[in-house]
C-alpha cells in the first residue's frame, strides 16, 4: 500500500510549542507510525510544487491522510479538483482535525462542515459507539486525552455512513468524532483529535485508529462501471457470452 501523509508544516515552522513536539513536522510524526514493510509512506507539504501532490505522484496513492489548520485558502482549486477526482475513482482519505474545513473535505461533503470550538486544554474522552467496525478493532469502550482542543456540535456535516466516536469534553459539549464516508469508488474516514499544540498523534490508542483507518479507507480495485447510452443488443451480446462461460 502506498501511503501518502499531507499537512501544511506552516505551524511547525512559526510556532516554537508545535515545533518542540514535532520536531519532524506532524507530518513525519503520523509517517513514522504509519510506516511498515507492507505499507510505503511518504509525505508531503504546502510550500512544495503543485503541494507535492502532482499527478504521478496522486495516480500511485492508495491512501492519502490530510492534516491542515491555517492555510486552507492556500491550497491551489486545481489541486483539491485532482485529490476529488482520484477519491471518486477508489482513493481512500483520511481527513485529520482542523482538516474538517479544508476545501477538500468541505467539496466532498458538500457542507460547511463548520463546528463550534474552544482552545484551552481540556479533558477529552472519546467514546466508541461501533465497537464492530474494523476502525475501532483493538480499543476498549473509550479513549481518553489528557488535553485537547474541543469541537462541539453543530458540526455541520452529512448524516455520515457510519459513526464510530462520539467525544465529550470537560465543558460538557459532544462531537461526532469519527464518521465514515463514500463518494464513488472512495472511502473517506474524519477523525477529529490532533490539535498541534498537544502531543495527541504519540497517543498509542489514536495511533491504532489512524492505523485502521488508513486500512479501512483502502480501495479494492472494484473495476469502474460503464456509464452513458447504452446500446441493448451489446447488453445483450455480453450476457450471451456470459452465459457460455
Amino acid at each position: 500500500m502506498n501511503v501518502i501523509v499531507w499537512n501544511e508544516n506552516r505551524h511547525e515552522k512559526i510556532n516554537p510549542v508545535v515545533a518542540e513536539i514535532y520536531p519532524d513536522g506532524i507530518h513525519g510524526a503520523i509517517a513514522s507510525f504509519l510506516q511498515t514493510e507492507e505499507i510505503e509512506v511518504k509525505t508531503a507539504t504546502l510550500d512544495e510544487v503543485e503541494h507535492g501532490l502532482t499527478d504521478e505522484v496522486l495516480n500511485e496513492t492508495d491512501v492519502l491522510v490530510w492534516w491542515g489548520h491555517m492555510a486552507h485558502d492556500e491550497v491551489e482549486d486545481t489541486v483539491v479538483e485532482k485529490v476529488y477526482h482520484r477519491v471518486l475513482a477508489g482513493m481512500g482519505l483520511v481527513v485529520l482535525h482542523s482538516a474538517h474545513f479544508s476545501k477538500i473535505f468541505k467539496k466532498l461533503m458538500g457542507t460547511s462542515c463548520d463546528l463550534k470550538w474552544r482552545e484551552v486544554g481540556e479533558k477529552e474522552r472519546l467514546w466508541v459507539v461501533d465497537p464492530s467496525h474494523p476502525i475501532t478493532s483493538g480499543l476498549d469502550q473509550w479513549i481518553d486525552i489528557e488535553k485537547e482542543e474541543m469541537y462541539g456540535e453543530h458540526f455541520d456535516i452529512p448524516t455520515p455512513d457510519q459513526l464510530l466516536f462520539i467525544s465529550w469534553f470537560e465543558g460538557g459539549e459532544v462531537f461526532r468524532s469519527g464518521a465514515t464516508y463514500q463518494r464513488g469508488k472512495g472511502k473517506i474516514f474524519y477523525f477529529r483529535p490532533g490539535h498541534e499544540t498537544y502531543p495527541t498523534y504519540y497517543h498509542k490508542e489514536i495511533q491504532t485508529v489512524i492505523k485502521n483507518g488508513v486500512n479501512w479507507v483502502r480501495g479494492d480495485n472494484t473495476p469502474t462501471p460503464e456509464y452513458g447510452n447504452v446500446d441493448p443488443l451489446e447488453t445483450i451480446s455480453k450476457n450471451k457470452t456470459k452465459e457460455i462461460d
